[in-house]
């Protein structure tokens, strides 16, 4: 009998650990710059079955240590589905990166490493969520990043709207979404269709489980408005440290220590000022250097100082630089901190040269994460918003997607 129980809880344990949400894990402080794509330029690989996708990462280590990838099939919600390995793989992961090398002619060594998929040991065989993760040699995980794969069977309309809620009628917008399935036969969609609406490819804000409103012949319609809602936010902040020598209307000066030191301008708070647009890239970065040909193995690491001024608005809680060159992780490094000889909240970030947007957000005492307090919420700001239609039949074991759509509130309407 114990031997039964025992076995019993080995397995409800073993299920347990499985069919945990697979999150994205963050490096250690020695892996930076991690860009994750597509065919396209956005870091947030969206790819057709077939197409391939990029990594690349440096180790500022610069040893030329090994690393493996391996790669996790996922349901819906980002637990791992029940699909077997050979049946989402043709061929093996759990490989070793082979393509890496140092940089040269850098004040910063690193040792710089590309991966691409499909390769020569293995491709992707259906679509859905997708986790690839990174181990060193000892198996220990270093990183993860979500990717997401998928078949142009059915066609994703979106349309970004003003809040009809009169209390955030100037903060929020709302996607409208519609699926016309065409020659695609569902039986009963509001059971096989699931939908996840995310704002500028930033997984925290994804919306699920949004039923469809009513069908129209062969189209789902979604023309909800609080469901759908997204606070707009504001522009992001951005700086260019392509050229290590030249100041620029967001530098105020440069020194080199050891590396080069990039001085941005203050920046202020905008949630109280009137809304103005500027191009920026949601959040994104681009690794760029003027001072050479290779982008990926000659630009530099430079050390970019950062200052906010301390209001009463900030109170007692963190203040963190945020956006994509790190996966938006709240760390020690991008946490700002007061000095008492200029009132300023300050933070120094070791950063690849490149093109890079940011901005400030707040993590209270009980640990949310407040992202508009300092730049504002308006219902202007252009944000990309990103549509995925998962499909389940019946009989099947995994969500398969079916369609992929996009919003963007430039051509926002009332």
């Amino acid at each position: 009998m114990r031997i039964l129980l025992k076995h019993i809880l080995t397995l409800f344990l073993t299920q347990t650990v499985f069919c945990q949400v697979q999150v994205e894990v963050n490096p250690p402080e020695n892996i930076k710059s991690i860009t994750f794509k597509g065919p396209t330029e956005d870091q947030f690989p969206i790819i057709q079955i077939g197409e391939p996708i990029y990594l690349e990462f440096d180790d500022l280590l610069a040893n030329e240590q090994d690393y493996y990838y391996k790669i996790v099939h996922c349901d819906y919600d980002w637990t791992p589905s029940d699909l077997l390995k050979s049946q989402y793989l043709k061929g093996m992961d759990n490989q070793r990166i082979i393509n890496y090398e140092n940089s040269y002619n850098t004040l910063e060594t690193y040792s710089n490493y590309q991966l691409t998929i499909p390769n020569e040991n293995v491709r992707l065989k259906v679509t859905g969520n997708y986790v690839l993760e990174l181990y060193n040699s000892s198996y220990e995980l270093q990183f993860s990043r979500r990717f997401v794969v998928y078949k142009n069977l059915v066609n994703v309309g979106g349309t970004v709207k003003r809040s009809r809620d009169f209390e955030y009628l100037n903060e929020k917008q709302v996607v409208q979404v519609s699926i016309n399935s065409g020659n695609f036969r569902l039986v009963n969609p509001k059971k096989e269709v699931k939908i996840a609406i995310l704002q500028n490819y930033y997984w925290p804000t994804a919306l699920y489980n949004i039923p469809p409103q009513f069908t129209i012949g062969n189209e789902l319609v979604y023309k909800y408005d609080q469901e759908t809602s997204f606070f707009g936010g504001n522009e992001y902040l951005l700086f260019d440290t392509s050229d290590l020598r030249a100041p620029s209307s967001q530098i105020s000066r440069i020194d080199l220590i050891d590396i080069y030191n990039h001085y941005l301008f203050s920046d202020d708070f905008r949630y109280d000022e009137p809304y103005t647009y500027f191009p920026d890239v949601n959040g994104d970065y681009r690794v760029r250097t003027l001072q050479g040909d290779d982008d990926s193995r000659e630009a530099e690491y430079t050390n970019v100082h950062f200052s906010l001024p301390y209001t009463d608005v900030l109170a007692l809680d963190d203040v963190h630089i945020f956006g994509k060159y790190n996966n938006y992780a709240l760390t020690d490094e991008n946490k700002m901190t007061y000095n008492e000889d200029n009132g300023m909240m300050e933070a120094t970030m070791k950063l690849k040269q490149g093109f890079y947007n940011y901005k400030y957000v707040i993590r209270g005492e009980e640990g949310n994460i407040r992202l508009n307090d300092v730049g504002g919420n308006f219902h202007f700001t252009e944000n990309n918003y990103l549509i995925l239609v998962y499909y389940r039949d019946f009989g099947d074991i995994y969500d398969s997607i079916i369609g992929v759509g996009s919003a963007n509130s430039r051509t926002i309407t009332n």
